[in-house]
């Protein structure tokens, strides 16, 4: 029953519906001897995936010594489309002209888009020694 319950976590991780922290509390959690296998299940670790997210992350360590933390709220950005269809037209012409195209955002799904984003993770480890990092949280 144990290892089916490690077989399930595994599969989880491998089709990405789960993160390796998640994989690795939840390998814990069997590993408890109050804890039975049939207490894990996917249902239960997709309540723990739906977490509410907050943040867009962005980090960089430079080689050089340089950092960059940023942490935008994905409210933000919600909040920026919707605002995008209040922009008066010949500031939004003016705005293309210059290669900001805003027609597409008032389009967009805020939800849809913080959905989408729940998915990204990009990592950048580059031969200089510099590291990228952009997330959710």
């Amino acid at each position: 029953m144990k290892n089916d319950s490690h077989k399930k976590i595994l599969e989880m991780l491998s089709n990405g519906k789960i993160s390796v922290d998640e994989a690795t509390a939840l390998l814990s959690k069997l590993q408890s001897p109050d804890t039975g296998a049939e207490n894990v299940n996917e249902s239960e670790y997709g309540e723990v995936k739906k977490k509410a997210l907050k943040y867009l992350r962005v980090m960089v360590d430079s080689a050089d010594g340089d950092k960059v933390n940023v942490r935008v709220p994905l409210s933000l950005i919600k909040t920026g489309i919707k605002l995008s269809a209040l922009v008066p037209r010949n500031a939004a012409e003016q705005m293309s002209n210059h290669g900001f195209d805003l027609s597409q955002l008032s389009e967009l799904d805020g939800d849809e888009l913080i959905e989408a984003l729940s998915d990204m993770q990009v990592d950048v480890d580059s031969a200089d020694g510099d590291k990228v990092k952009v997330f959710t949280e």
